[in-house]
């Protein structure tokens, strides 16, 4: 089985809860890391407009580039559940080598500010799984943008939609994530929507 993540840019309105519910819940320290990055996607000029917004975390991808480069084999992925995973105490630290985010195109390895940080991720809150209980970012979405599950399951569910604005799969990669990507309503012409009526 391969955990993944869902992602509905259509109603996702950069609310930022996810990112906050995620550092409290594993205890990040306020600073440039940040397992959820957001973000935003502009196009066009007044009046017409496009604006979608993409929360990111880990793809925890079935043939991820960070685990094949990484010298001390601080980052693995497990094989029940697919999630990937890294052991800090193991890592070199961000000054000494950093290859896992060279070599990752999602910028899911993230370190703090202090002096030769240690890389840290999202886990897809693996103590969460142990409970029975979806990830805090699907939790605390106050619109229900995020979903998380089995992969193959949440791609029967909402559709296989591997590229959205803002994000590019990389096919060798093969990240297990699935998008109900921002709808563009530029060209529509607003002249031809049928207005329904009030009835009351």
């Amino acid at each position: 089985m391969q955990l993944g993540i869902y992602i509905d840019q259509n109603r996702c309105m950069g609310c930022f809860a996810c990112i906050v519910a995620c550092k409290d819940w594993h205890d990040v320290l306020a600073g440039p890391a940040s397992w959820i990055r957001l973000k935003t996607i502009e196009k066009g000029q007044y009046p017409n407009l496009f604006v979608a917004f993409l929360p990111m975390t880990c793809c925890h991808c079935e043939n991820p580039d960070c685990v094949s480069v990484c010298p001390e084999e601080a980052i693995i992925k497990r094989d029940g559940d697919g999630i990937v995973t890294v052991d800090r105490d193991a890592c070199l630290g961000k000054d000494a080598c950093g290859m896992c985010l060279d070599a990752c195109p999602y910028d899911a390895p993230q370190f703090g500010a202090e002096e030769n940080a240690k890389m840290q991720k999202c886990d897809l809150c693996i103590d969460r799984w142990a409970e029975a209980k979806k990830p805090v970012c699907v939790s605390c979405c106050p619109i229900q943008a995020l979903d998380a599950g089995p992969i193959e399951e949440l791609r029967a569910k909402y559709g296989d939609v591997r590229e959205t604005e803002g994000f590019a799969c990389f096919e060798s990669l093969a990240p297990s994530i699935t998008f109900n990507p921002k709808k563009d309503l530029r060209s529509l012409d607003v002249r031809k929507i049928e207005v329904i009526p009030d009835s009351h």
